[in-house]
């Protein structure tokens, strides 16, 4: 289904009067000073011709070159003016006068209504029941560039842009392939969002496809302005503090993982395509991954895992040792942290819940602001207050290197950004009440629940559990790409070989 296609609930018949027309088109656009209208007289027989389009979304120097003069003047110089009638006026204009890339026939009122609202233009011919509708869509735009989302040192710097069509034909120039599928719905009742699903037909499963277009025409919501409004309905669990559904800006991460068997959800006025299904171990992939050598890719992966740990745990392993076992702690350190502790108001769990918070606020006000001042908050805040409050005696200085080690592990994996954050402070209570014993049972407790959660059906923390020993290849270790034969199991790609089955085959193998 092209991107052109619009979906409608009821049929209005088109009114066969242009006065009708133009009654109806006035009511509508009410007080709307961005809709316009123009009204002119074409052929010999001076057929009354009206067309509608948006100030702003469509190029008027489109419909003056391509419309209005082929009408007016194209069709005398051409001698079409004496065979234009009521009954083939339409033919004529759409086969032989009017010049756009697309123009399509509609009979349907609401239908030809919603294509204005996207910058196209209609043609209404007096005496008939059908219109025309012209590709003339000229908005601005954002031009292509990085995203700040994902900045890689090698591999594609170009992001997707807020136009649905534009992040199309980016996927498809990286897929050239007939194969890839584009369908696209409406979703709001009142934004009429554009809303499409990306996916390679013989290649991604069925019931996963199923699945996504069951789920999307399930939502019943008037607006839908980003892909986060999608996401809080598709997501097999809502109240789940793990993501369930992945997002990206760059086109070459959502070609790669259409690639691997999975669906895109592309919505119109956002950057952010979603991917579904979406596992755990995506978290500590990066694109650049698979542009670098394998060795130093999976000395990443393992780096990201150790800081993801330690994002989440150090806060609450040093409330633990400090408040419950000293005596795991050296001697030499622990008189250290009992020098600087002497004379503090706070205990170490009030004071490591008020250094967390504290770097959350400062964290949020340097992404808030703009991009040079959130520079110079961060700074300020990571010396200038950090150092302040040290030599003030409100905390100690090991609680600053512990939160600032914390700050900059957390940033290693940034869709896991939120998750760690609350991981971090419930461990931190558990930590107070029964030390390392509560880290035990609260690492468990979120072990246990992502290992329950599915997204799309498909098990969230596999292939570590349910273990699927294939697909290890490309998770805590990356092998080199000619040593990944197969297509990641458990998301059930009908082709599961990277490669020609056939040479497979021919060894035994069986797919």
């Amino acid at each position: 289904m092209s991107s052109k296609n619009s979906n409608s609930g009821t049929n209005e018949n088109i009114p066969g009067s242009i006065d009708e027309i133009k009654t109806r088109l006035d009511a509508l656009f009410a007080d709307c000073n961005d809709f316009y209208t123009r009204e002119f007289t074409v052929g010999s027989q001076s057929i009354r011709v009206l067309i509608a389009y948006m100030d702003g979304l469509a190029k008027t120097d489109k419909i003056d070159k391509n419309m209005i003069k082929p009408m007016l003047t194209d069709a005398k110089t051409t001698g079409l003016s004496e065979q234009i009638t009521n009954q083939n006026i339409i033919d004529i204009l759409k086969n032989q006068l009017l010049h756009a890339s697309f123009i399509e026939e509609m009979s349907d009122f609401s239908q030809v209504t919603d294509r204005v609202l996207t910058g196209d233009t209609a043609v209404f011919a007096d005496g008939n029941s059908k219109v025309l509708i012209a590709d003339t869509v000229g908005f601005e735009m954002r031009s292509i560039e990085q995203p700040d989302t994902d900045v890689v040192v090698r591999g594609p710097r170009e992001g997707f842009t807020e136009v649905l069509d534009t992040n199309i034909a980016m996927i498809r120039r990286k897929i050239r392939n007939a194969d890839l599928k584009f369908e696209t719905i409406k979703l709001g009742k009142r934004t009429k969002t554009d809303v499409c699903i990306a996916y390679i037909k013989n290649l991604a499963s069925d019931k996963i496809i199923q699945t996504v277009k069951r789920r999307l025409k399930q939502i019943n919501i008037d607006v839908i302005l980003e892909s986060g409004y999608i996401e809080e309905y598709i997501e097999d669990a809502p109240f789940s503090i793990f993501p369930t559904v992945g997002n990206t800006e760059k086109p070459d991460i959502a070609a790669a993982k259409i690639l691997e068997g999975r669906v895109a959800i592309l919505c119109n006025g956002t950057p952010f395509a979603l991917t579904v299904p979406y596992l755990f171990i995506e978290s500590i992939q990066a694109s650049e991954d698979y542009y670098a050598r394998p060795f130093f890719s999976t000395f990443l992966r393992w780096l990201r895992v150790l800081t993801l740990i330690i994002s989440t745990i150090v806060p609450a392993l040093y409330v633990a040792l400090t408040n419950f076992h000293q005596d795991m702690i050296p001697t030499e350190l622990m008189i250290r942290i009992s020098a600087s502790r002497e004379g503090l108001p706070l205990s170490s769990f009030m004071e490591a819940m008020a250094m967390v918070v504290t770097f959350e606020v400062l964290r949020e006000a340097g992404v808030r602001m703009p991009k040079s001042v959130g520079q110079a908050v961060n700074i300020v805040g990571a010396l200038i207050i950090g150092q302040a409050a040290v030599d003030a005696g409100l905390v100690s200085d090991i609680m600053v290197i512990v939160i600032a080690v914390t700050a900059i592990s957390s940033f290693l994996v940034i869709p896991m950004v939120g998750t760690t954050t609350l991981i971090r402070i419930a461990l931190l209570i558990c930590a107070n009440i029964l030390g390392l014993m509560g880290i035990g049972l609260g690492l468990t407790a979120v072990f246990a629940h992502a290992c329950s959660l599915r997204s799309f059906e498909v098990p969230y923390m596999s292939p570590i559990s349910p273990i699927m020993p294939t697909d290890l290849k490309d998770t805590f270790v990356r092998v080199p790409l000619w040593a990944m034969m197969r297509r990641p199991k458990a998301i059930k790609p009908k082709d599961q070989f990277r490669r020609g089955s056939d040479s497979f085959r021919k060894k035994g193998e069986q797919p």
